[in-house]
């Protein structure tokens, strides 16, 4: 093993050489080496990237939308240029299949093109009235808040943080802190180069790795005016408490447990093969993958079986491999954790139908791989079919009909997204109205709408009243001001009173 680099935040478009004397371990999943550490960064340091953002605000809130659009089209294309580095980069430290990561990019792109219309956006989301009253015309702006601040998993090293978030905040004329996730920072940095490299002035963004103690900082800083976080529902509603008592706009974007209901009708290979590609892709480790699956009863036997031997063919290997189906998890921490699952879901009755604890991956046994594992007969109060794993583990809970099926299904507290496979438009039009899942998907896996509408958990899966994407992304990184104007005809430059309501009734 090679020297082990030692990442430095990036703070006011510098490399910083952090003060601590922690340092935090980065693997790569696929070998079990580790790959770098990054710095636990002290309290000042987060402070002074928040300093940085809070400096770098006048002049960038100022940029013309234009000129901010025309940086972020030099990003898109610096992104479409160093696609395979930036690939390599998530597969490296994240652990997902070759074109699992490849996608990840992709989707930082496309929050990238959504930002570039940015002009557009603003300008088609404001509002005019001439003659609000008569003689009084009224025009709306959105305008630029200030700094804010992102807290992000591990999950998606590129989309969450320079899809959803960042393009959206500095397209709007804000300015940003990333507390990146310390298991997977190098993919972000990577495109803080790129945003630097396309001319993003400095401070604008600025990036930090610390602890759940040094981020708190950042929770009630009081030049810190929003929070756009997404993780675990414990922390997410714990963040969003706080953060919104201290007067910050909070997204918080939290777990799930999302469910799909298979109808009779339903193409049996073609809906195994989409439940096997939203099961297992990224190795369940994304918050709209599909871990349960409530199947009608006359057709159980037959799905569950033709799944069994699809999953059966996924080739397991190294993240960089393009040959390969399923990836390994993060690490071996939440490798024992996916495993300690499996064993409650035995315990608890469930029938383990196929077992993906101990995969062979030759010439990378330190790797922290799990097969595709399912789980059949997974009844209510089972938490195996309740909570989020994040693992490639899958739950079969056998319905007698639609209508038990939607009731389970909206029986869990979270409500990300929902699916129904079924030939019938009669029940897809009721499932898309009476599902409490935020995204719904007709015979689509994972109903991940591009990034013009918005990412729209409900339930237990978001805290908040903006959601990140589409015209509510504009709308969290934004404020409105009404200014209404009133010019004098010489009649009314005589007149000595104004009535209570200054004739805007």
């Amino acid at each position: 093993m090679g020297t082990i680099q030692r990442l430095q935040p990036f703070i006011n478009g510098q490399w910083v050489v952090s003060k601590t004397e922690k340092y935090l371990p980065i693997y790569n999943p696929s070998t079990g080496e580790i790959i770098a550490e990054a710095p636990c960064c002290t309290k000042e340091e987060v402070e002074s990237a928040v300093t940085a953002a809070k400096a770098a605000y006048p002049g960038w809130s100022n940029t013309s939308p234009v000129k901010r659009a025309q940086i972020l089209h030099k990003v898109r294309q610096l992104i479409e240029e160093n696609m395979d580095e930036l690939t390599l980069s998530v597969a490296r430290e994240n652990g997902k299949a070759w074109e699992e990561a490849q996608g990840d990019i992709l989707k930082a792109k496309e929050g990238t093109e959504l930002a570039c219309s940015i002009p557009s956006l603003l300008s088609g989301m404001g509002e005019t009235l001439r003659d609000a009253s008569s003689g009084y015309d009224t025009v709306l702006y959105r305008e630029p808040m200030g700094v804010f601040a992102g807290i992000v998993p591990f999950n998606f090293p590129a989309m969450i943080p320079m899809g959803w978030m960042t393009p959206q905040c500095v397209a709007c004329g804000n300015t940003i802190v990333i507390k990146a996730a310390s298991f997977t920072p190098m993919t972000v940095m990577k495109f803080a180069e790129l945003y630097q490299k396309a001319g993003l002035p400095d401070g604008v963004i600025n990036i930090v790795t610390c602890s759940r103690h040094e981020a708190e900082i950042l929770l009630t800083h009081p030049d810190v005016v929003g929070i756009s976080f997404v993780g675990s529902t414990q922390v997410g509603l714990s963040i969003y408490s706080k953060a919104a008592q201290a007067g910050k706009r909070v997204q918080a974007l939290c777990e799930a447990k999302n469910h799909a209901l298979v109808l009779e009708d339903s193409p049996i290979q073609r809906t195994a093969a989409g439940i096997i590609n939203a099961s297992f892709g990224c190795a369940g480790e994304r918050c709209m993958a599909l871990p349960v699956v409530c199947v009608q009863e006359s057709i159980a036997d037959e799905l569950i079986e033709a799944t069994i031997q699809m999953a059966r063919n996924l080739k397991i290997g190294p993240a960089y491999d393009p040959s390969t189906n399923l990836g390994p998890v993060i690490n071996a921490d939440h490798k024992k954790s996916v495993l300690d699952w499996i064993e409650l879901g035995i315990k608890e009755g469930a029938r383990l139908v196929l077992d993906g604890r101990n995969p062979s991956v030759p010439g990378y046994e330190n790797g922290f791989y799990l097969g595709p594992t399912i789980f059949d007969h997974v009844e209510p109060g089972m938490t195996i079919g309740e909570r989020e794993i994040f693992g490639p583990v899958l739950c079969f809970k056998r319905v007698k009909d639609f209508e038990e099926g939607i009731a389970v299904m909206n029986a869990n507290p979270f409500a990300n997204g929902s699916v129904i496979f079924t030939q019938s438009g009669h029940y897809a039009r009721e499932f898309a109205k009476r599902t409490d899942g935020g995204m719904v998907g007709v015979n689509v896996g994972i109903p991940v709408p591009v990034g013009v509408f918005p990412f729209s958990g409900h339930k237990r899966s978001f805290f908040g009243d903006l959601h990140c994407l589409g015209r509510d992304g504009i709308r969290f990184y934004t404020e409105t001001k009404s200014v209404t104007t009133r010019w004098f005809d010489e009649e009314e430059k005589a007149k000595s009173t104004v009535s209570t309501w200054d004739g805007t009734i």
